[in-house]
């Protein structure tokens, strides 16, 4: 590497957009209703199993419709988000999308569960790559893993103090559609909330080379067009990357945990519920230590330690996984222990991946890169192991499963990082020198 490219692998300063803390905490909201949904389904899935008279497979098929959905609708709101802007796409697709939420609530069988909650799932698929390049305009380099870490970590610590509470929902009739209502009327009100609150920083606002511009002239130099969004596929650590998505077997922890338990170990459902609580919490520490982790190993270590931290979690998940998932502990206790660990080194991962992400894309091709890398690879990841989990649950059992799905595949996505070590820094060095050159012809243009 040059030695323009060794100084260019991270920004010398730290860009102070105003208001940004206020405004990653109404991005924060909205990714609490995606997460709340999804999360409310599979916790109270032995309900909606009775009430409906469905098997285990149908939590699979419910959760592979709403990730494969996700997959061809997550790309079109980051185009719509292009063509119009951003904060109107998520006022309507993560906010007044609710109405579908309140509607799911009326299912009176599968079928139209199945559809109304995929419809739902259309509209929450905007949220994740929008809001991460969100994040990466009003952070800088050096902060966007504690940011990151903030926003997935509280989202992760108000879901878990309301998982218990979802779980009480097992005790009244058809708790399960009043968690949907709920939901869907808070989606509501936060689309109201976003539209008179939420400012967009403009594209680019927290790169030093581009901050002190007006946003006009920012957004002038980064339209997305269909050769850069091309181009995406000729970043090789984004390549990487996106394999190791599909090799994320954890995933499957927040959609299956708790049927797991009722169904391996013979837990009720409001019991099994508890454990919502300490893996909540487990994944909120582990984003703020895995923030902290990511902006230190990236000062410290800009060519390895982003990468090493992110494989490290892997390897970590995994040990904890086998212990926590093959033992019958007899205690909900134990369980809960092993479940705040899985979510702690589960949580670590949003921390290091997105801020890597971000800092190898230019501006104009996080939406664009964050639609692959959650809005499809993992939607897709999620909806074969969900739909995978959901059928062979039933046929080898849920301990079967997750032995090769959070510790056998676990290990391989781990072992597979160690080929991007040698990209990475490459990458970013590579977006910083685009952006000064960017700058460079906007002072001679001016």
């Amino acid at each position: 590497m040059t030695q323009l490219g060794r100084s260019a692998v991270i920004p010398t300063a730290e860009v102070q957009v105003t208001g940004r803390w206020r405004q990653l905490s109404l991005l924060g909201g909205t990714m609490l209703v995606d997460s709340t949904e999804a999360s409310l389904v599979s916790s109270l899935f032995p309900l909606i199993r009775q009430s409906l008279g469905v098997s285990l497979g149908a939590l699979g098929v419910l959760t592979a419709a709403s990730k494969v959905v996700g997959a061809f609708t997550g790309p079109f709101w980051v185009w719509a988000a292009q063509r119009w802007s951003r904060k109107s796409v998520l006022v309507v697709a993560t906010g007044l999308w609710g109405v579908w939420g309140v509607a799911a609530g009326f299912s009176r069988n599968f079928a139209q569960l199945l559809v109304l909650y995929t419809v739902l799932a259309a509209g929450y698929a905007a949220a994740h790559p929008i809001i991460s390049e969100l994040i990466g305009d009003l952070f800088g380099g050096s902060s966007r893993g504690r940011a990151v870490g903030v926003v997935y970590g509280a989202v992760s610590l108000v879901s878990a103090g309301v998982g218990p509470l979802k779980g009480q929902l097992a005790g009244v009739d058809d708790g399960w559609r009043w968690g949907l209502w709920g939901i869907g009327t808070f989606n509501i009100l936060l689309g109201a909330a976003l539209w008179i609150w939420f400012r967009d920083p403009g594209r680019g606002a927290a790169e030093e080379q581009l901050a002190d511009l007006d946003r006009a002239t920012r957004d002038a130099h980064a339209k997305l067009t269909r050769t850069k969004a091309l181009s995406l596929l000729r970043i090789r650590s984004l390549v990487l990357l996106l394999v190791s998505r599909l090799l994320s077997g954890h995933l499957l922890v927040g959609t299956f945990g708790v049927v797991f338990l009722v169904d391996e170990y013979g837990f009720s459902t409001q019991k099994a519920s508890f454990v919502l609580l300490p893996f909540g919490i487990g994944y909120f520490l582990g984003t703020l230590l895995g923030g902290v982790a990511a902006d230190r190993a990236t000062r410290r270590s800009p060519r390895h330690g982003p990468v090493a931290v992110l494989q490290a979690a892997q390897f970590v998940f995994a040990l904890v996984a086998f212990f926590g998932t093959q033992f019958d502990y007899g205690s909900i206790a134990v369980f809960s222990v092993f479940f705040a660990l899985m979510g702690a080194t589960q949580g670590v991962n949003p921390s290091i991946n997105r801020p890597m992400v971000m800092a190898i894309t230019p501006p104009e091709l996080r939406g664009a890169a964050f639609a692959l890398y959650v809005s499809v690879f993992e939607a897709l990841a999620w909806a074969a192991f969900s739909l995978g989990a959901g059928f062979l649950g039933d046929a080898i059992g849920l301990r079967s499963v997750f032995l090769w799905t959070l510790v056998i595949l676990m290990l391989v996505n781990g072992a597979f990082l160690t080929l991007l070590y040698r990209p990475y820094a490459d990458d970013v060095a590579r977006v910083q020198n685009e952006l000064r050159a960017r700058r460079a012809h906007i002072d001679e243009r001016q």
